[in-house]
């Protein structure tokens, strides 16, 4: 358990950043020429989207820079913002496949839902999060902060909204930080187990929650998970502790902390930025947002949910249940939860 508050790039706070611009990279005209090169070899040998490699994307500079962000992801900021992904250049099919194969040279993608996906659309649905099946990226509804179950989030604009669709993200040592100083007395219940709402996407013979701490301190690194909506909807099954009133104080806290000028860092999100938050060191949140009346102009992001390839060591347990193949985290696909019963 974490008792001294934590310093370094890790603990930044948004005044801080929001002058600086070395955390964004501007791809240049080479680096274009590298995506747009690899993109062409993939198409004309026509692999299909899953069976891409990082082999069969190869970014000759560019890779050493994704080693570089990737480093700044573990040991930095936490998070990187990449633009100029020349996404209104091609069509859906093309900037999927430029989307998963840079991708690869970062992590391996896990499933992001119960149906398996591995490469998500963030679009409104029509859905409700006052549905129990409902997530987050399936509405156009305020996202307060949070984090996503998996190490490592990408999301690479293709539309932006109408109006709305700000994101903006918070240092987690920042919070722990926050924390500590105001109210010590809330600390330890960071580090107990809590009960997390998995939104229908659990098979039979599952428990339809996990039961996970909310930090971990291991091996000199700070892990915050925490999703304020799912911890509450968790309450509907009758097996799940109820919440106490320190619980409800300290979500409340966390939202303030994360949620406040002090801390909070926004972000202009336009076509042709990708975003990468290492969920254990960054919350992030999503204003609602209005869309156009056109179906093609309406708002549109891509998703990856990864695991690095230099994985963060993690205490037993941290995951609870996993996602198959070779990463870690995610949702697992029900058939695989099926045959796995």
């Amino acid at each position: 358990m974490l008792r001294h508050l934590l310093t370094g790039p890790s603990a930044w706070t948004g005044p801080d950043l929001a002058p600086a611009t070395d955390g964004i990279l501007h791809l240049s005209r080479a680096q274009l020429g590298e995506i747009e090169s690899a993109l062409r070899s993939v198409r004309l040998r026509g692999t299909p989207l899953l069976r891409v490699r990082p082999r069969d994307f190869p970014l000759p500079t560019l890779a050493s820079e994704l080693t570089r962000i990737a480093d700044a992801l573990e040991n930095g900021r936490g998070f990187a913002l990449i633009r100029g992904f020349p996404v209104d250049r091609y069509g859906p099919a093309a900037v999927s496949t430029l989307f998963w194969g840079l991708g690869l040279h970062l992590g391996v993608p896990v499933s992001q839902n119960a149906a398996g996906h591995l490469l998500g659309h963030v679009r409104d649905t029509g859905r409700s999060l006052n549905s129990a099946s409902a997530r987050g990226y399936q509405t156009r509804e305020h996202l307060p902060f949070h984090t996503d179950h998996c190490d490592l989030l990408g999301l690479l604009c293709v539309r932006a909204a109408g109006s709305g669709g700000q994101i903006s993200l918070a240092a987690s040592a920042s919070v722990h930080n926050g924390v500590l100083a105001q109210r010590p007395d809330l600390v330890d219940r960071l580090y107990r187990t809590h009960f997390v709402d998995r939104r229908e996407e659990h098979g039979p013979g599952e428990r339809p929650y996990h039961a996970v701490p909310l930090a971990a301190w291991h091996a000199d690194r700070l892990s915050l998970r925490y999703h304020r909506r799912y911890l509450e909807s968790a309450q509907r099954f009758p097996d799940v502790p109820r919440l106490e009133a320190a619980d409800r104080e300290l979500f409340d806290l966390i939202d303030a902390l994360a949620d406040s000028p002090q801390l909070r860092l926004d972000l202009d999100f336009a076509a042709g930025d990708l975003l990468l938050v290492n969920n254990h060191a960054v919350l992030h949140s999503r204003t609602a947002y209005e869309d156009s009346a056109e179906p093609a102009l309406k708002r549109h992001v891509l998703r990856l949910w990864l695991t690095p390839h230099q994985q963060r060591l993690l205490p037993p347990g941290f995951w609870d249940e996993s996602a198959a193949g070779r990463g870690r985290g995610g949702v697992a696909p029900r058939d695989v939860i099926g045959a796995a019963a």
